[in-house]
C-alpha cells in the first residue's frame, strides 16, 4: 500500500534514537506542512501511565497486552511551537507521562512484542489522513511504504547534554545529572537495538542526519528540502 499517495496526504515519518531531537524537530515539521504529529513516545508513555495506574507490571506481557486492547489515545491539535496535547479516554494527561519514572517504564514496555502489536494499528489509525510521526520503528514497521522517512542520530555525548537540559527545564534537576543521563541512554540504546520486536535500525530508504553539530532549524531545513524534492519528483 502506497502510504503517501496523493497530494492532500502527507506521512513524513522520523525515526532515531532517545535525544536525537526528533519531537522538537517533527513538532516543526508538522506545523510547516500543516498536518498532525503523532509522537508515538507519547503513546508508550500512556501505556506506562494506565498500566501503573492499574496495578499491570512494566514487565507483565499478558497483563500489558490485555490492556492494549482498548486505548482510547488521542492527540488534540497544538499550537505553533506546543507539543499536542494526549488524551486517554478524554483526560489530558500530557504532563502525567513526561516525568522520568515513566519515561523509564516506557522503555520497558515498549521492547514487549505484545504491546507493539496492540498498538500498530492504533498508530496507523492516527496518521489515516497524513502526519508527522516519530518514533523507533516508524519506517520499518509502521510505515514501511512510507515515501518520506528520516533518520535523526547525533553522537552519545550530544545526546545526554540535551536530555539533561530538558530534564533540568522541566523540574528534574536531581535526574539531570550527565552521567546518569548518559549510563541511562546506553541502556535504553542497548533496549532498542536488541529488543525481538521491531529493533531501531534506519530503513533501506531512510535520509540520515547527523544532527551533533547542527543546528535545529539546519536539521528542519534538510528535511523539508527533501521532502519537497520528493514530492516534486512525483509530481
Amino acid at each position: 500500500m502506497d502510504q503517501d499517495g496523493d497530494s492532500e496526504r502527507l506521512l513524513v515519518v522520523i525515526d532515531g534514537p532517545a535525544g536525537a531531537g526528533k519531537s522538537t524537530v517533527a513538532r516543526r515539521i508538522a506545523e510547516h506542512y500543516g498536518v498532525p504529529l503523532l509522537d508515538t513516545g507519547a503513546i508508550y508513555r500512556a501505556v506506562a501511565l494506565i498500566a501503573r495506574r492499574r496495578g499491570v507490571d512494566w514487565g507483565d506481557e499478558a497483563g500489558l497486552a490485555q490492556l492494549v486492547q482498548r486505548f482510547p489515545i488521542s492527540f488534540t491539535v497544538a499550537e505553533p511551537g506546543e507539543r499536542p496535547r494526549v488524551l486517554y479516554d478524554g483526560e489530558d494527561i500530557s504532563e502525567a507521562i513526561r516525568t522520568p519514572e515513566i519515561s523509564d517504564g516506557a522503555s520497558q514496555v515498549s521492547p514487549i512484542p505484545a504491546v507493539r502489536a496492540g498498538l500498530l494499528e492504533i498508530q496507523r489509525t492516527l496518521a489515516r489522513s497524513g502526519c508527522v510521526a516519530e518514533g523507533r520503528d516508524m519506517g520499518t514497521v509502521v510505515f514501511p511504504d512510507a515515501r518520506h522517512k528520516f533518520f535523526l542520530t547525533a553522537s552519545l555525548e550530544e545526546r545526554a547534554r540535551r536530555r539533561a537540559a530538558e530534564l533540568a527545564e522541566r523540574g528534574h534537576a536531581a535526574k539531570a545529572d550527565l552521567t546518569r543521563v548518559r549510563d541511562d541512554l546506553v541502556l535504553r540504546d542497548a533496549r532498542d537495538s536488541t529488543r525481538e520486536a521491531a529493533p531501531l535500525r534506519i530503513a533501506d530508504d531512510a535520509v540520515t542526519i547527523d544532527s551533533s553539530e547542527l543546528a535545529e532549524d539546519e536539521v528542519v531545513r534538510r528535511i523539508m528540502d527533501a521532502v519537497d524534492a520528493q514530492r516534486g519528483d512525483c509530481s
